[in-house]
């Protein structure tokens, strides 16, 4: 690497993280989570405003892989972060409300997005059909865990009766997301020449599950004591690195991987561990690593030719996204008996994308099935549905000055999470929130 391109990525990323944190501390303080603010940065950084001149200038051509590599980098480390905090605690003290809602939230967006893919075909569509049109269904189904948790941490909510089963259904649906997404680029061929790959996935799969996860579990039931030492660090780096090269080896893609090697760490005994590992690593994840993926998704992004064929698509996606997320799971919730206005308040917090969407995006760009056009629209609906979150549950139950009031109401009668898992739920998602 010359001088010239060292000089240039230091003053890139001095860039990045500044112009990240203004834009994230303005959007906390109009009541969004700040990775809007983020996101937004790395928009503004990216083709869309003066066609391109500040990106051009502050990262050269040859800056940008380096960014690339930085960014895969703070993707992994975020999707382990997400994977350390999935607790299946959540999901067993809701009953079959959450597995209701999170199953019908997934399977109406995704039949919607799959006919939405058809009409957009031939405009957008990509060489292989097929994947073409389960992505889009995935993209249209995805629920981002940590921004609900940061919005629910943010209103207090985490320990009510609505947030535990909010949480709930959005840990069902990011596994159902992530293995209906590993599925899609498992038959799609993305791995290329070496697609026999994929087959190794079952026993790697097999393996993490029921010999590393023991054995990480005896280690450290056998050292209570355990801190999170330089070398324990390591280790759980090493760890967490080697498991998204294998994913990625095998034709996966990294992203699942790294969130396996989270969700295998044990959780009885090692919280202390666990808060450590997440404080160290998501501080670092936060501030640099995950606005370089910003920036580098946002250089993905070019609306400055976005005409009314554009608008309208757009309008499309949005009506799918949203209606099909908000149909699915309010329909759910009150068939569950859920009252009216916290099946409406559930059904919001379910559309919220965020960050999670983002990844899901750039894992289609970087496989090829999602174009660039189409990439930059679906960019634009997880920003809107995001933001939307906030002033819409405001709306529908309160500014979070009203909610603790509002939080005692029975939201869901014979599903109400028990006193232990509520506990549970509420400490995983402010650990989780602090991350975005």
């Amino acid at each position: 690497m010359t001088t010239h391109q060292t000089s240039s990525l230091l003053l890139g990323l001095a860039a990045i993280v500044l112009l990240a944190r203004l834009l994230g501390a303005l959007a906390r303080r109009l009541h969004q989570p700040a990775v809007i603010g983020e996101v937004l940065a790395g928009i503004a950084l990216g083709p869309t405003l003066f066609h391109g001149a500040v990106s051009d200038a502050l990262f050269p051509a040859g800056v940008r892989p380096l960014l690339s590599a930085l960014a895969a980098v703070g993707v992994a480390a975020f999707m382990f972060l997400v994977g350390l905090e999935w607790d299946a605690a959540m999901i067993r003290g809701s009953g079959s409300l959450a597995a209701t809602v999170s199953f019908s939230s997934i399977l109406l967006p995704f039949g919607l997005g799959t006919l939405l893919a058809l009409y957009l075909m031939d405009d957008y569509g990509t060489g292989d059909r097929t994947a073409f049109m389960l992505f889009m269904g995935i993209a249209m189904s995805i629920t981002a865990f940590p921004v609900l948790a940061r919005i629910l941490t943010d209103r207090g909510m985490t320990r009510s009766p609505l947030g535990v089963v909010a949480l709930a259904c959005a840990s069902i649906d990011d596994v159902l997301a992530w293995s209906l997404l590993a599925g899609v680029v498992a038959v799609s061929g993305a791995a290329g020449p070496d697609q026999w790959r994929i087959l190794l996935a079952i026993p790697y799969l097999l393996g993490m599950l029921f010999v590393v996860r023991p054995l990480l579990r005896r280690f450290v039931e056998r050292r209570p004591a355990l801190t999170l030492t330089p070398t324990v660090f390591a280790a759980v780096l090493v760890g967490l690195l080697l498991s998204a090269a294998a994913t990625e080896w095998v034709g996966l893609h990294y992203i699942f991987g790294a969130f396996l090697f989270g969700v295998i760490l044990p959780r009885t005994g090692g919280e202390r561990l666990r808060a450590d590992i997440h404080e160290r690593l998501g501080q670092l994840s936060g501030t640099l690593l995950l606005p370089v993926f910003f920036l580098v998704a946002g250089l993905q992004v070019d609306l400055s030719g976005l005409d009314a064929g554009g608008l309208g698509t757009l309008g499309l996606i949005l009506l799918v996204a949203v209606g099909g997320k908000f149909t699915g799971a309010f329909a759910a919730a009150r068939l569950n008996r859920m009252p009216l206005r916290q099946s409406a308040a559930l059904a919001t917090l379910m559309n919220t994308r965020g960050l999670t969407e983002l990844i899901v995006l750039n894992v289609g760009l970087q496989l090829g099935f999602l174009g660039r056009d189409l990439y930059s629209l679906m960019v634009v609906m997880a920003v809107v549905t995001t933001a939307m979150a906030g002033p819409l549950l405001s709306w529908i139950i309160g500014r979070p000055a009203d909610t603790a009031v509002r939080s005692g109401e029975n939201t869901a009668p014979a599903h109400t999470a028990d006193t232990a898992d509520s506990a549970n739920t509420a400490d995983t998602a402010n650990t989780v929130s602090s991350t975005v």
